[in-house]
């Protein structure tokens, strides 16, 4: 069981990145996008930690990268395009070191739809949307295999959007009861969902 804090070439400089290895029981790659940039996002947000630990203790090892222009990682926001980009650029980066391992892409918010995007590309073996913002930024179309999480009370992006949205695509959606959008005193709820609706 391991932690470490690198800096991986991207293409508009390093990304900072954490990465949780549980070791040789390890039996996933979770690659996990934070919020917007320009709002507070990071790496560190709790429902980004959220889903980190999450699969982590289910025996994923856990990836968070800071976007662009987030913490240590250089270069500047770029609406989504540069950040997808960033993202493939550290999925090819681990991908060589767990060249085995079936992926998941997790993302919260502004992370979900480019890891919407992303799957596009990488082809996971899960999509795990939550707090997806479909009203705010360009989505991705979802594979069968995407299981969305979102809060029945989420003020920013509307519950009736992402059902339109979830069902646009036949995927499963989950609704956590009385959740706001950065899922406030509901954190238990949400790992709950998750370990209830990722593979095992």
């Amino acid at each position: 069981m391991s932690r470490f804090k690198l800096r991986i070439d991207g293409p508009d400089g390093k990304i900072e990145t954490v990465i949780n290895d549980p070791g040789p029981t390890r039996r996933g790659l979770a690659l996990i996008a934070h919020p917007h940039p320009l709002h507070g996002g990071t790496l560190d947000n709790k429902v980004v930690t959220t889903i980190a630990n999450t699969l982590f203790e289910s025996g994923y090892v856990a990836v968070r990268p800071n976007f662009r222009g987030v913490g240590l990682s250089e270069g500047e926001y770029d609406h989504g395009e540069g950040e997808v980009a960033d993202m493939l650029a550290v999925l090819r980066f681990v991908r060589e070191r767990y060249p085995d391992l079936p992926l998941i892409l997790a993302g919260f918010s502004f992370g979900a739809a480019v890891q919407s995007r992303v799957s596009e590309t990488a082809k996971p073996r899960q999509l795990l949307l939550v707090g997806p913002a479909v009203n705010m930024f360009k989505m991705g179309a979802a594979p069968a295999h995407t299981l969305v999480i979102h809060g029945e009370c989420d003020e920013l992006v509307p519950i009736d959007q992402v059902r339109a949205w979830s069902a646009q695509y036949g995927v499963t959606l989950a609704v956590v009861r009385d959740a706001d959008h950065f899922f406030h005193k509901k954190l238990a709820e949400l790992k709950e969902q998750i370990l209830e609706l990722c593979p095992s």
